[in-house]
């Protein structure tokens, strides 16, 4: 994870079709735009499943 990913810690994410794996489609630095994002792909693309997430690095994903 990128110094820039780490700074947007909130993420919208979007089901994929066999319903076992989620696709990070945007990042967002607070909580509240990440739901005014989620609501917009909600409205445009509504037979597609989307929630908003905490997305923390792993500790393997640490540089240095």
């Amino acid at each position: 994870m990128t110094y820039r990913d780490r700074l947007m810690p909130w993420a919208v994410a979007r089901l994929l079709p066999n319903n076992l794996q989620w696709v990070i489609i945007g990042r967002y630095r607070t909580k509240s735009d990440a739901e005014g994002n989620l609501n917009w792909w909600r409205r445009n693309v509504p037979d597609t499943q989307f929630e908003v997430v905490w997305d923390l690095p792993n500790s393997t994903d640490r540089e240095g």
